[in-house]
């Protein structure tokens, strides 16, 4: 599978999805750039940033509508 397809599938299932566990999950250092080639597919995603202490992060959701 591709990183595009892993991304996908995992967010097809509801949750959110963070760099870390796209890292931790699959190796994937730029979930970003996975992302943006999705909305370029027509996808429509959700960005959420997420403040830890000092620490941001982005986490990603599927729009509602897109999970069929």
């Amino acid at each position: 599978m591709s990183q595009r397809t892993d991304v996908l599938a995992y967010l097809k299932t509801g949750r959110a999805l963070t760099p870390r566990v796209a890292l931790d999950r699959w190796g994937i250092m730029r979930l970003a750039a996975r992302v943006k080639e999705l909305r370029y597919q027509g996808l429509k995603i959700d960005t959420h940033l997420v403040s830890f202490g000092r620490k941001r992060y982005a986490s990603y959701l599927l729009c509602n509508a897109c999970r069929s």
